[in-house]
């Protein structure tokens, strides 16, 4: 996050976020502009998106990019993940139908700037939406996919994959990815080359 504004309600953030020409997140009344991703960044989101949808095509769920807004409801955080994946029909904040409520799956890809607040706070938000399953985070810098599966007594399971030949299961889903995929044409220096060779 970025530095607060004044506070506002609710219903301003949304009248000026739906004009706004730039995304924000929004918390107990105060406005946080949200920085640009890197080419990187975007890449790694645009090619999970890319192939948890092919992966998802014969199955009732929809993959959505960080154009769509998410509200935690217990929580009142307004915030675009990376990635949102919904199984099952839509549910909105409100009949402008562009704030959702109910994500089966949400996909961060950490920076250096964004990092601390993903794996903490942002993700602490995360896991009190009642219908969310699978929160994953994925490195930019080195293949590393980490991914949090809430359990049927509430807890969450943690996995993570390493490997660029490992494929990166998603149970929540019933679908699996190759890391490889994701981090098609992702340039990594060639110390992380030699540790993790790609495959083609």
């Amino acid at each position: 996050m970025s530095t607060a504004l004044k506070r506002i309600s609710v219903q301003d953030y949304l009248r000026r976020e739906r004009r706004a020409a730039f995304k924000s997140e929004f918390f107990q009344g105060e406005i946080f502009a949200m920085a640009g991703g890197s080419a990187t960044h975007s890449l790694i989101a645009a090619n999970f998106v890319r192939e948890s949808g092919n992966a998802l095509k014969d199955k009732p769920c929809a993959v959505f990019n960080s154009d769509l807004r998410v509200r935690v409801e217990s929580t009142g955080l307004y915030t675009y993940p990376d990635a949102t994946i919904v199984c099952g029909e839509l549910e909105f904040d409100d009949d402008q139908r562009d704030t959702l409520i109910n994500p089966t799956v949400i996909v961060e890809v950490l920076s250096d700037a964004t990092e601390k607040y993903d794996r903490g706070r942002k993700a602490n938000h995360y896991r009190q939406i009642s219908s969310l399953q699978e929160l994953v985070l994925i490195a930019q810098d080195q293949p590393h996919i980490e991914r949090f599966t809430r359990q049927t007594n509430g807890d969450w399971l943690f996995h993570e994959e390493k490997q660029l030949t490992a494929r990166f299961e998603l149970p929540s889903l019933g679908i699996s990815v190759m890391l490889a995929e994701l981090y098609r044409n992702v340039p990594f220096d060639s110390a992380t080359e030699q540790e993790h060779p790609s495959v083609d």
